[in-house]
């Protein structure tokens, strides 16, 4: 006879705030994996409705308020959009292949990465943008700003919402869910774990997307392995990107990443002179 497994634990019941309503289980015993990813269950002690999403700023437990200065400034634009903004080089509302290809090597990509950024990323996603203004493709693969919501792929973290807004419930899920240590970072194995998390049944474009878009954000942001929440929430609004700007314009450079030959990183070190390396 097989040996019986270990009954799972008791389910965790969590209260609805201010003591009103019927206490709830977060993990049932049928299904094991609901324990094995609890979701952020306070979130709400400090986010205003964080179920909710929100338009403009990007929230989380340790910013409330989110980005304030830059979300005021963009406060006009939700935060997929404010995420793509750092790429209108001439606030045009329209991203061109050109811009994609800036962008990224302001962000200190090697040549490579930005060839197949300005590639892949103009081929997959301009006609979803496209089609808030014409069921025709553009021609030329610009990426238009005010239709960014309709390029949104399934298989993604659930953080913006289809119309492109911020759901901190989401973005504080990928910690509660990811991170093994609960310290706020997640490591290149807990990464993959969130992509694999986020599958959808046949859905090779969303994996496709969501593998590129993670590994990308992943050479962005390492940090001594691992990528920590602040950096991948300004990530998700978009306002890190400016900063990494500037600092690299200014000669300071961004210290964080994992890649070959960008900014001087073998790996997740800088190993190299990145003043040295093509700007």
């Amino acid at each position: 006879m097989a040996e019986e497994s270990s009954p799972p634990p008791k389910y965790e019941a969590k209260r609805v705030p201010d003591g009103y309503g019927w206490d709830f289980a977060t993990a049932v015993p049928r299904c094991p994996v609901t324990y094995r990813r609890p979701p952020a269950v306070n979130a709400d002690k400090i986010i205003e409705s964080p179920g909710v999403a929100h338009a403009n700023r990007a929230p989380s437990v340790d910013m409330p308020e989110g980005s304030v200065e830059y979300s005021d400034k963009y406060s006009e634009y939700t935060v997929l959009q404010q995420h793509v903004l750092f790429w209108d080089r001439n606030n045009d509302g329209i991203i061109t292949p050109i811009d994609v290809w800036v962008g990224f090597r302001d962000l200190g990509f090697n040549i490579p990465t930005c060839l197949l950024a300005c590639t892949v990323i103009p081929f997959a996603f301009s006609y979803g943008t496209v089609m808030k203004h014409s069921y025709l493709p553009d021609p030329f693969f610009r990426l238009y700003i005010d239709g960014v919501h309709k390029a949104k792929h399934g298989s993604d973290s659930g953080v913006y919402d289809t119309e492109g807004r911020f759901v901190p419930q989401k973005f504080e899920d990928i910690f509660a869910n990811c991170s093994e240590r609960k310290d706020d970072t997640l490591t290149f194995k807990e990464v993959f774990g969130l992509m694999s998390r986020n599958r959808c049944a046949v859905d090779p474009f969303g994996w496709t997307a969501s593998f590129f878009e993670w590994v990308t954000t992943w050479m962005l942001l390492a940090k001594d392995g691992k990528i920590h929440k602040e950096d991948l929430r300004r990530v998700y609004d978009g306002s890190l990107f400016w900063e990494i700007r500037e600092k690299r314009h200014s000669g300071e450079g961004w210290k964080q990443g994992w890649g070959i030959g960008g900014d001087g990183f073998i790996g997740h070190r800088q190993r190299l002179n990145p003043h040295k390396i093509m700007a």
